[in-house]
């Protein structure tokens, strides 16, 4: 019986050694990489103040930035427009399209004391076709039915309490009711983008502020600020998720809304002039 023996030179071992590596190589190239959101200036800015939360959102971007793993998803298909630094943001029909946010308790008040909410926000209508109640959309919330907690809201130009176009966040029990909220109410520019910033704070009290306030900015400049006890607000633990667009499918925003950013303490208007500059500028 005859045996064989194959006697390998180095340049042989060299040779395997290099299509060994090319096969991992291409092993390598055909797993697709995760998708990775090249920041910008002003995500850089929003990052370095720490936020629980944040999504810079456009049609293909819906991971959370924060490192705390909160992704959302659209329901719909929104198309994407571009915000005042060149970044995309989606842009919602006002009727059935909405991001929605899993419940988490950095989404609460109640895991701090302290809840900041801050976005970018461009109606491009001045009277909304999905509208409730009195004549208002809730265009970012999270609050259904017994579970509520906090809520942005934009009125149409006609409205039954003679609000035309205030923006506006509250907070609210649980159990829902009356909220305690601040607002502005100045002439909008369809078209026009926005800088809303809501702070609901139950720590920092006080004699004007015996259980906390409600706070809110526009543009990195704050606006107004009132009592939580007005209304008897206390924050509870709520179970809804976080959706964009839409608070509980009531009402529809029609426009875009990108950059939103949830944060557990009260930035400094400091900061928030900050995040106004890195976008227009």
């Amino acid at each position: 019986m005859k045996k064989y023996f194959t006697f390998f030179t180095k340049q042989h071992i060299s040779k395997m050694a290099a299509a060994v590596m090319m096969g991992l190589a291409l092993t390598t190239c055909v797993s697709p990489a995760a998708p990775v959101h090249a920041l910008s200036s002003y995500d850089t800015a929003v990052l370095a103040d720490n936020p629980v939360g944040y999504w810079p959102l456009s049609t293909t971007v819906t991971a959370d930035q924060s490192g705390h793993g909160l992704n959302g998803t659209f329901t719909g298909s929104p198309t994407n427009t571009t915000m005042p630094n060149g970044d995309a943001a989606p842009v919602f029909n006002g009727v059935d399209q909405y991001f929605t946010i899993p419940d988490n308790d950095y989404l609460e008040v109640t895991r701090t004391g302290v809840l900041t909410v801050e976005a970018w926000v461009r109606p491009d209508v001045l009277q909304f076709s999905h509208s409730e109640s009195s004549g208002y959309v809730h265009w970012m919330g999270k609050g259904t039915s017994g579970q509520h907690s906090w809520v942005a809201r934009m009125y149409n130009l006609t409205n039954q309490e003679n609000r035309p176009n205030r923006i506006s966040g509250y907070s609210f029990n649980l159990t829902g009711g009356l909220g305690a909220g601040s607002y502005f109410q100045d002439t909008v520019t369809a078209g026009q983008w926005i800088h809303y910033t809501l702070t609901i704070n139950t720590t920092n009290t006080s004699s004007t502020y015996p259980t906390g306030y409600t706070k809110i900015f526009k543009n990195g400049v704050q606006r107004d600020q009132d009592k939580l006890s007005d209304y008897n607000i206390v924050p509870g633990n709520g179970t809804a998720p976080m959706r964009i667009a839409t608070r509980d499918l009531a009402s529809f925003f029609q426009g875009a809304i990108g950059k939103v950013a949830v944060y557990d303490y009260e930035l400094t208007p400091a900061q928030l002039a900050a995040h106004y500059n890195a976008m227009t500028n």
